[in-house]
C-alpha cells in the first residue's frame, strides 16, 4: 500500500448543474467539496469524478489506484452503467473501501453490495439532527464528541431495508422524533463498506467540520489492510502444488482449461 492513502469521491453532479439553490450551496459540486474536506489530511491522496465523464470517471486504471472510493448519487442513480458498477464490484471484493453518503443507499452499487432494496422513510422539512456516538473506540469516530448536531438536514427514518451491519457508529435522533442508523459498517469479500447518512443537496452539511472529520476517519478505516485479493478463481496446475502430487481418476476439464470449476 503507498504511503498515501489514495481517495476518489465520486458524484453524480446533477442537481448541482439543474437546480439554482444546489449551485448556490456548492458552486464548484458537491464533490469537490467532499474532496476538499479529504485534503484537511496530508495522509490522503485525493481525486474527484463525476457521471459526465467517461466511464463515469471510473476507468480500470482510475480504480486501481483507488484505495477507497466515495460514492454520493441522487437523482441519476439508473444513468450509471452497469458495467462501471460491475467495476467498482469487483475492486471492492479485492479489498477497496466503498463509502457511501445519503442518498447514495439507493445507487446501484450499494444495493448490489448489501443485497437489499435499502428503503427508508424520509421528510424534508429541513429539521434539526443529532448524531450519536454508538462506539467511541471505533477508529471513524476518533477525536469525535459523544454526539454532534447538524442544524438543517432531510430526516431519514427506520425502518432502513439493510442487513444487519457489522457496526453502527452513529445513531441520529431528528427534530421530528424519528431516529435512524447514520452510521453502519460491513465487509464484503476484502473490501471494508461504510454507509453515512447526513449530506442532502440544499443545505451545505459537507461544510460541517465534524462531518468533514467522520469522512477523514472513514477512509482511514476502510483503506485496504494488505494486498488484493484477486477474486478469479485460477486453476493450480499439478506441478505448482505445494507438496509432490500424482493426479487420479477421470478429470472434467481439460488442461489449461480457464474460467470457473
Amino acid at each position: 500500500m503507498p504511503d498515501r492513502i489514495r481517495a476518489t469521491v465520486w458524484g453524480e453532479n446533477v442537481h448541482e448543474r439543474k437546480n439554482a439553490i444546489v449551485a448556490q450551496v456548492y458552486p464548484d459540486g458537491m464533490h469537490d467539496c467532499i474532496a476538499d474536506g479529504l485534503r484537511e489530511d496530508a495522509a490522503l491522496e485525493v481525486r474527484a469524478a463525476t457521471l459526465q465523464e467517461a466511464e463515469h470517471g471510473l476507468t480500470k486504471s482510475v480504480l486501481a489506484e483507488t484505495d477507497v472510493l466515495l460514492w454520493w448519487g441522487h437523482a441519476a442513480h439508473g444513468e450509471v452503467a452497469d458495467t462501471v458498477v460491475e467495476r467498482v464490484l469487483g475492486r471492492v471484493w479485492e479489498g477497496m473501501g466503498f463509502i457511501a453518503l445519503h442518498s447514495a443507499h439507493y445507487s446501484k452499487i450499494f444495493k448490489r453490495l448489501m443485497g437489499t432494496s435499502c428503503s427508508l422513510t424520509w421528510r424534508e422539512a429541513g429539521e434539526r439532527e443529532r448524531l450519536w456516538v454508538c462506539n467511541p473506540g471505533h477508529r471513524i469516530a476518533r477525536g469525535i464528541e459523544p454526539s454532534f448536531e447538524i442544524e438543517n438536514t432531510e430526516m431519514y427514518g427506520e425502518p432502513f431495508a439493510i442487513p444487519p451491519p457489522d457496526e453502527i457508529v452513529f445513531l441520529s435522533w431528528f427534530e421530528g422524533g424519528e431516529v435512524f442508523r447514520s452510521g453502519c459498517t460491513w465487509k464484503r469479500g476484502n473490501g471494508k463498506i461504510f454507509y453515512f447518512r447526513p449530506g442532502h443537496e440544499t443545505y451545505p452539511i459537507y461544510f460541517h467540520p465534524v462531518v468533514r472529520q467522520v469522512l477523514r476517519n472513514a477512509v482511514h478505516w476502510a483503506a485496504p489492510d494488505g494486498r488484493p485479493w484477486i477474486d478469479s478463481c485460477p486453476n493450480i496446475p499439478i506441478d505448482q502444488a505445494h507438496e509432490k502430487l500424482v493426479a487420479k481418476g477421470p478429470k472434467l476439464h481439460k488442461e489449461g482449461e480457464k474460467g470457473f470449476r
